[in-house]
């Protein structure tokens, strides 16, 4: 495995334009590592000033691609030593496999594929190249939930919890017209919004089994999983209508709630830096990989195929 020897670590990144993309260029500059160079098919990218100057910005990859061969060749202090990559979802494994040809290692944004099998592709190219990828699983560095995982850890072992799940996060028109709102290119909404938390999910209450599909909808889905130590109801929606609180003006339209044995979590706040403890991780050698990212990304693949069931007493509480 490729190591690094010098202080400043130099980034490029990949879809600097979207959503996430502040938290990774906050976390880049806030580990003390800086920005080089970045690509964006909209070059709407006013935010790279206030975290990096003179970086590099390109529209096309193949020119983006171009530029880091040519800092590469050039030399140890000049080359990318790590790519960030935050493009769409189903772009994701081929920014991966462009960034290990560059000898750089990877962080990429979830879900790091849509579909399993990818993974084992990535697996052999990771293997071929010296480099690591690593992916962002940022619920797992979240200091009440890593306090819950040493709890469950620690309690009764045959004992399975009882969990409700909700997450809302309400997104206007242009959801359904972006590429988030085309399930082949999200992977829908329990792949593009819901991943962290079955990730989460798994982390703590370890591997699934049954499942049940109560509702599928381009914008919201619900259904029951569950683990070896919990079973899960649990509500997905990017729309606005599912709010069960109205939602003071200014501040984010968005329900996150989990209970346990009828105990909410409270885990609200704290999600800002999150990106850069990750960073932390990953650059200290502990990010992480492929197979951190499997069980989640399998168990999103067998919701999004399995069969609609009838609302029975699995269901969430938002369908009765």
């Amino acid at each position: 495995m490729r190591t690094l020897h010098h202080n400043t670590i130099n980034f490029a990144a990949i879809g600097v334009a979207g959503y996430i993309a502040p938290r990774h260029l906050k976390a880049i500059r806030d580990t003390g590592n800086q920005l080089v160079a970045a690509i964006d098919t909209n070059d709407s990218v006013g935010i790279l000033d206030q975290y990096s100057e003179n970086v590099r910005f390109f529209t096309e990859i193949e020119r983006f691609d171009r530029h880091l061969e040519k800092l590469r060749r050039r030399s140890e202090q000049e080359r990318v030593h790590y790519i960030s990559i935050m493009s769409p979802n189903y772009l994701h494994d081929a920014h991966c496999r462009l960034a290990l040809r560059l000898d750089a290692h990877v962080i990429c944004e979830k879900p790091l594929v849509i579909n399993p099998w990818n993974l084992d592709q990535l697996a052999g190219v990771e293997a071929e190249s010296g480099c690591k990828i690593n992916t962002v699983l940022q619920l797992r560095v979240h200091p009440a939930l890593l306090a819950l995982k040493q709890k469950i850890e620690s309690g009764p072992l045959h004992h399975q919890y009882d969990v409700c799940l909700t997450y809302i996060a309400a997104r206007g028109p242009w959801y359904n017209i972006s590429w988030k709102g085309i399930q082949e290119k999200s992977g829908g909404v329990a792949t593009n919004i819901g991943i962290h938390f079955f990730d989460m999910l798994g982390w703590l209450f370890g591997a699934s089994g049954q499942i049940k599909l109560h509702l599928s909808e381009p914008r919201r889905m619900s259904g029951f999983i569950e683990f070896e130590k919990a079973r899960v109801r649990w509500f997905l929606s990017v729309d606005e209508e599912d709010l069960p609180i109205s939602i003071k003006t200014g501040q984010p339209k968005t329900h996150r709630s989990i209970t346990i044995d009828g105990q909410e979590i409270e885990f609200s706040g704290g999600f800002t830096d999150l990106h850069t403890r990750v960073y932390e991780k990953t650059l200290a050698g502990d990010g992480f990989g492929i197979e951190d990212a499997r069980s989640s990304i399998e168990l999103t693949y067998r919701i999004r195929n399995c069969e609609l069931s009838s609302v029975d007493e699995f269901a969430h509480s938002f369908l009765k």
